[in-house]
């Protein structure tokens, strides 16, 4: 088996997200963050313990670290060339490490960061791995994110999967462009949702989107596409929702109310905060945006058709 190389990107905290954000656009298949700067709180809300690890009581809190990983066909080292030149020019300290590891380290590696995790106020999003968790009354997404972009950790899912809390239920259909690991469609169907298409031009993602499905006892429900933004889609919706980035956005807003009702909600996000107002002006020649939601730098808007 090949070696992948391992990079990671050491920064002070208050940097770890606009870090993790630069470091995401060199890989298709996720990074994981190491952050320890918020331990005791997020032990003590998530898990509601103060027993804590004494090897993590020993992390330094004052750093964050970024992993990414590339794969042999692909130059580390272009990779590492292209970190240094975006954190320089955007003002971030940091320090670059790389290391060889094998493949089947570092698909299971980022596993022990991903905790079963509430979101909005009915769902609670749990890795397959994690076998112990208090659902407390909140519907239960089993996710094996897989390499396909899509835990619910990013703020971007979240933000979404907040909005669609709002609009699913019974009987209303769903749209997931840009699937990746299927989350939002099988959220919805989890939260009532008569029906779901997803579609994503990756196959690795179309394939983790159908397992998440089965997963989740949805399967019957979801339909998964493989193509480009809209061009295998037919139909119409009650729920839009594609959580891509703002080009894709753009581009998608000229002709996806032909696959919306009336009465549709089209939610957008993967949008950086420095991009809503371009987003928001392409948007609103066709649609009304009726809700905007901000978190960390990332904006999710709503819309109805005109």
């Amino acid at each position: 088996m090949s070696d992948w190389t391992e990079i990671k990107i050491i920064v002070p905290n208050k940097y770890v997200d606009t870090a993790g954000d630069i470091a995401q656009m060199t890989v298709p298949y996720g990074i994981y963050i190491e952050d320890y700067s918020m331990l005791e709180e997020e032990v003590e809300q998530i898990a509601h313990i103060d027993l804590i690890d004494e090897e993590l009581l020993s992390k330094d809190r004052t750093k964050g670290i970024v992993h990414i990983y590339i794969s042999p066909e692909d130059n580390p080292q272009e990779a590492i060339a292209f970190l240094t030149e975006r954190y320089t020019s955007e003002g971030i300290p940091h320090t670059i490490e790389s290391e060889s590891c094998v493949e089947e380290d570092w698909l299971n590696n980022w596993k022990k960061y991903f905790n079963p995790i509430p979101v909005g106020e009915k769902l609670l999003i749990r890795p397959t791995w994690r076998d112990e968790f208090d659902a407390q009354g909140r519907v239960v997404l089993n996710l094996d994110p897989g390499l396909a972009f899509g835990t619910g950790t990013h703020e971007t899912t979240r933000l979404v999967l907040q909005v669609i809390e709002k609009y699913a239920g019974k009987g209303k259909t769903f749209l997931d462009i840009g699937c990746g690991s299927g989350i939002l469609a099988v959220a919805g169907l989890l939260l009532g949702c008569e029906s779901a298409v997803g579609v994503d031009i990756d196959e690795m993602a179309v394939k983790t989107a159908r397992e998440n499905a089965e997963l989740n006892k949805v399967s019957e429900k979801f339909e998964v596409l493989c193509g480009n933004l809209t061009d295998k889609i037919s139909g119409t919706y009650d729920i839009v929702a594609a959580n891509i980035v703002a080009d894709a956005i753009i581009a998608l807003s000229r002709d996806v109310g032909g696959f919306m009702n009336d009465d549709s909600v089209y939610i957008m996000s993967g949008i950086i905060d420095t991009r809503a107002d371009e987003v928001e002006q392409a948007v609103t020649k066709r649609f009304e945006i009726i809700d905007k939601y901000e978190e960390n730098g990332w904006v999710c808007l709503v819309a109805k058709k005109k």
